[in-house]
């Protein structure tokens, strides 16, 4: 290999270096305003939320934290037993709740939710474990 063809490769992988730093920098804009515009959009819900939290009788708010801390509970279980598999009832009778039939209906719903979100995973029917 001369001179001339090493520094004719060298100037070809400057080119295609070139180009890919430019269109890196277009995608580093596009993301940039992406951004930009979720940031804005996650302020005005902020605001959203803060305007009815405020508006809303007071009734209306023990609702919420009792929903997350039955998730928070269940999500508990399985980190407390990761390589576990539990059916709704037994995490109930784990977690002292109640084991009536709507109470145990509830989690399995919750229990379903969670595996759509790959929390979970289903080992078999109507038992829930802990994705590793």
């Amino acid at each position: 290999m001369n001179v001339t063809e090493l520094l004719a490769g060298l100037q070809a992988q400057h080119d295609e270096a070139t180009a890919r730093a430019e269109e890196l920098r277009g995608q580093i804009e596009h993301l940039t305003a992406a951004l930009a515009e979720t940031e804005a959009r996650l302020a005005d819900l902020a605001t959203a939320r803060k305007v009815i939290a405020e508006a809303a009788p007071a009734a209306t708010e023990p609702d919420q934290p009792e929903t997350s801390t039955a998730y928070q509970a269940i999500v508990g279980a399985f980190n407390q037993h990761p390589g576990r598999a539990f059916r709704a009832r037994e995490l109930h009778e784990l977690l002292g709740m109640p084991t009536d039939e709507a109470t145990v209906n509830i989690t399995r719903s919750r229990l379903g939710r969670l595996t759509r979100q790959g929390f979970l995973t289903q080992p078999g029917r109507g038992r829930y474990q802990k994705r590793t």
